[in-house]
């Protein structure tokens, strides 16, 4: 491993001075769980890190505004979101996403900010939140700006973001009277990266879908909107199999699936097509069906 210069900063805006968005070998380190493998796999070799470990505390804090939205710190722990009373009460689709993602030495180190920053789309929490309707807050040396979640990785490792911006906020909607769910698909174990994640949020009116919010990762080369899938679902009886089916089948229809070393283009489609029907009666179980395969 090449040597490289490691810098401690105090202050968030002393963090992104120390950022160079002409220079991509200069990076910011939460957790370092991603950056740590990069570098072991020679992928990376930074001159200079810049640990956001020692920043203001209220970067890694959570709670809910007087909106009933769910704040979170980038540099927050993703443990500290699974262990959340709040989090399990207002938003149990995050609360049981994060069981199963990664396992527990990783969500003890990593934080949010840097999971979505990486961009990896095998990650589960990339589709939850967008499917929630979440927002990034990102902060530079110009300010800040907002963004939906499902908006901010444009490809594989890749995102909006410059070199010296980080994402400094996470705001998570209510989940209040809307069913969700995210079904992770493994080859392994729950906690491995999913050959297929589908997250499904459901806006009902009695039986009947008022809205859908349909994502999947794992698939392409980020988190996907389905809006075909969407559009079938909405103003149909959720419990109509066979709109669940064609719902299925659009969205395995609509997406160029690409294969990796968790499954072929082909499995992932037909998983796909038997998946999302499956996300949405766990959806309208409360969650309570089994999530991961």
């Amino acid at each position: 491993m090449a040597p490289f210069e490691l810098a401690r900063p105090a202050t968030l805006q002393d963090a992104i001075a120390l950022l160079d968005p002409e220079d991509p070998d200069i990076r910011p380190v939460g957790g370092g769980t991603a950056v740590m493998l990069m570098m072991k796999a020679g992928v990376l070799r930074p001159t200079r890190l810049v640990s956001l470990a020692g920043i203001e505390p209220e970067h890694a804090r959570l709670g809910v505004g007087a909106d009933g939205a769910l704040r979170i710190g980038g540099l927050a722990r993703l443990s500290a979101l699974e262990h959340s009373v709040a989090v399990r009460e207002g938003w149990p689709m995050l609360a049981r996403t994060l069981r199963t993602l990664s396992n527990v030495r990783v969500r003890h180190v990593a934080t949010v900010g840097g999971n979505l920053a990486h961009a990896d789309p095998h990650m589960d929490l990339p589709p939850v939140l967008s499917a929630l309707g979440a927002r990034v807050t990102v902060t530079g040396p110009d300010g800040t700006r907002t963004l939906p979640v499902e908006d901010l990785s444009t490809g594989y490792y890749e995102t909006v973001l410059a070199r010296d911006e980080l994402v400094t906020a996470v705001d998570v909607p209510a989940q209040a009277g809307r069913a969700g769910a995210y079904m992770k698909v493994t080859t392994r174990a729950a906690h491995d990266w999913p050959a297929l994640g589908v997250a499904v949020v459901l806006d009902l009116d009695g039986e009947q879908v008022r809205d859908a919010r349909v994502f999947v990762g794992a698939a392409t080369d980020r988190p996907t909107r389905l809006a075909g899938a969407e559009a079938l679902l909405r103003g149909a009886a959720a419990r109509d199999d066979a709109v669940l089916k064609r719902a299925g089948e659009a969205a395995a229809a609509e997406l160029d699936i690409v294969g990796d070393p968790h499954g072929s283009a082909s499995y992932k489609k037909h998983l796909l097509s038997v998946y999302l029907g499956r996300a949405v009666r766990c959806a309208l179980a409360g969650g309570a069906g089994k999530e991961h395969a």
